[in-house]
C-alpha cells in the first residue's frame, strides 16, 4: 500500500487486476509512477494522464508499466523522463509540445515511435533509438530544433511523413533496413549538410548528400545546409518530391527536360532569381514558388496545363509572366500578392481561373489576336489585346539622320521590347529599346545600326 498522500496524487482505474493512471492532481515537481497501488500493478499511463500538467518537471515511470497512452504527457513541463524497459508501447503525441524536455532513451522493447510523439520539443538534444524500433512514424520529431544528431538503427524499416522535418539535424545516415521514407521527412532542416545512404539499401541512394530513390528518378531531398547557390538536377530525374528544395540557399537550379512531375512547395521560400520550367512538366504544383521573393523571371514550358494554388504567391519581385497556350487552368491565389507584377501575357485561349488569382496585384492581362474567351477584364483586371505591328511601308521606315527606325502600332499602353541580332543563322538576340505605345503608336530608332553590315529586329513582351 502506498502512503495515502502519495496515492492521492493520482486518479486511476482498475481493470482485470491492473491499474491505469488516468490523471495527476499532485503538487508537481519530480513525480514517480509507483509500481503498485492498492497492491495491484500499475501497468498503464492512460491517455492525457498528465496533459497540460505544467507543474510536473520530471517523471520516473514504475517498472510494471508496459504502455504509455496518447497525449499522456502532452504540453507538460517535463525536463526529463525515465522510461523502463517494461514499456512496449508509447502512444501518439505522448510527449507532444514538451518544450523543456532535453533527453529521452526509448526502451529496448518499443517497436514504434508513434505519430507526433516528440512533435515540437525544441530543447530535445539527445534521443537514443534502440534496435527494437522498426517504425518512426509521421511527425515523430518534427520541430525538434535542438536535435542535432540521431542514429537510426538498422532495425528501422519505415520513416514517416515529416518525421524529422524542421529539426536541427546536421547529418543523417539512412541504414540498409529502411525501405520507406514518407514525404518531406527531412524538409526544412536548415543545418542539414548531407544525407548518407548505406550502400546496400535496396530503395534509396545519395549523391553528394542529396537523397534520391534507388533508380535516381525521384529527387527526395536537397540538404538545406549546403553552402552552394547553384544545383543542376541530374538528367535521370523525372519526379521532384514535395518541398525538396524549400528553404534552400539556392539562387539557380537547372531543371532537366526529363522532369515531368513537380511536387508541392518544391522551391518555396528559396532565394531563386530565375527559373525555367521545361516543356516536359505538366503541372506547377501547389505553392511551388511560394514566397520566392527574389524571383524576377519565370519561363513556363509549353507542356504545362495547370498552375495550382499559390504556385507563385508572394513572389514580390516578379514583374511579368508569359502563360503558354497549353495552360487550361490557373488555381486559387496562384499569383496572389505579386506586388511588382504588372503584365501577364497569354499565348492561348482564356484558361479557367480559381478565385483570387491576381489579388493584391496591379496587373494588366494581355492576349493575342485570334484567341477566345477574353473580355474587357480577366480575373477582375484589365484585359488588353497584344497586337504590336512594325510599320514597314510608311514614311517613318528606314534610314534617317544618324539612325534606322520604324513605327510600331497597336493597342495603346502596350510596352514593347525591340530586340536585334546580326545573324539569323545563329542568332543572339539582344534588347535595343523599350517602347510604350501612346495613342496606339510609338517610333523606334536604333543609332547603332551603322556598326553592322546587317541588322534584324523582332518584338517581344517585357
Amino acid at each position: 500500500m502506498l502512503p495515502a498522500a502519495v496515492q492521492a496524487q493520482f486518479t486511476y482505474t482498475t481493470n482485470n487486476g491492473t491499474i491505469t493512471i488516468s490523471g495527476y492532481i499532485g503538487p508537481g515537481g519530480s513525480v514517480t509512477i509507483p509500481n503498485l497501488i492498492n497492491g495491484l500493478p500499475v501497468t498503464r499511463i492512460g491517455d492525457k494522464a498528465f496533459y497540460y500538467s505544467t507543474n510536473v518537471t520530471s517523471i520516473i515511470i514504475g517498472a510494471n508499466v508496459t504502455s504509455i497512452g496518447e497525449d499522456a504527457f502532452s504540453s507538460s513541463s517535463l525536463t526529463s523522463v525515465t522510461i523502463p524497459n517494461s514499456v512496449t508501447n508509447i502512444g501518439n503525441r505522448a510527449f507532444f509540445v514538451c518544450y523543456y524536455l532535453t533527453s529521452v532513451m526509448i526502451p529496448t522493447n518499443v517497436t514504434s515511435i508513434g505519430d507526433e510523439t516528440f512533435f515540437d520539443c525544441p530543447n530535445l538534444t539527445n534521443v537514443i533509438i534502440p534496435n527494437s524500433v522498426t517504425d518512426i512514424r509521421d511527425n515523430a520529431f518534427t520541430a525538434c530544433t535542438s536535435l542535432i544528431n540521431v542514429t537510426i538503427p538498422n532495425s528501422v524499416k519505415n520513416i514517416g511523413f515529416a518525421a524529422f522535418s524542421s529539426s536541427g539535424l546536421t547529418s543523417l545516415t539512412i541504414p540498409n533496413s529502411v525501405i520507406s521514407i514518407g514525404d518531406v521527412a527531412f524538409s526544412s532542416c536548415p543545418r542539414l549538410l548531407g544525407i548518407t545512404v548505406e550502400t546496400l539499401n535496396p530503395a534509396y541512394m545519395s549523391v553528394d548528400g542529396v537523397l534520391f530513390d534507388k533508380s535516381q528518378t525521384t529527387l527526395i531531398q536537397y540538404p538545406l545546409g549546403q553552402s552552394g547557390t547553384f544545383y543542376a538536377i541530374p538528367s535521370t530525374v523525372t519526379n521532384i518530391g514535395d518541398s525538396a528544395f524549400a528553404d534552400s540557399r539556392l539562387t539557380n537550379v537547372t531543371i532537366p527536360n526529363s522532369v515531368t512531375l513537380l511536387g508541392q512547395a518544391v522551391f518555396a521560400y528559396s532565394p531563386l532569381t530565375s527559373v525555367t520550367i521545361p516543356n516536359s512538366v505538366t503541372d506547377i504544383g501547389t505553392g511551388d514558388f511560394l514566397w520566392c521573393n527574389s524571383l524576377t523571371s519565370v519561363t513556363i514550358g509549353n507542356g504545362v496545363t495547370g498552375i495550382w494554388d499559390s504556385a507563385f504567391s508572394h513572389c514580390t519581385n516578379l514583374k511579368s509572366v508569359t502563360i503558354p497556350n497549353s495552360v487550361t487552368y490557373i488555381a486559387e491565389s496562384a499569383f496572389f500578392d505579386c506586388q511588382s507584377l504588372t503584365a501577364v501575357y497569354f499565348q492561348g485561349d482564356a484558361p479557367d481561373l480559381g478565385s483570387g488569382v491576381f489579388d493584391q496585384d496591379d496587373v494588366t492581362v494581355y492576349y493575342l489576336p485570334g484567341t477566345t474567351g477574353w473580355g474587357t477584364t480577366f480575373g477582375g483586371f484589365p484585359a488588353v489585346l497584344w497586337n504590336p505591328q512594325p510599320q514597314t511601308g510608311d514614311a517613318s521606315f528606314g534610314v534617317r539622320t544618324n539612325r534606322f527606325g520604324f513605327n510600331i502600332t497597336g493597342t495603346s499602353g502596350l510596352v514593347i521590347v525591340v530586340e536585334a541580332c546580326a545573324n539569323l543563322a545563329n542568332p543572339t538576340w539582344s534588347p535595343v529599346g523599350t517602347n510604350t505605345l501612346t495613342a496606339g503608336s510609338s517610333y523606334f530608332s536604333d543609332a547603332a545600326w551603322t556598326n553592322y553590315t546587317r541588322r534584324f529586329y523582332r518584338l517581344r513582351s517585357p
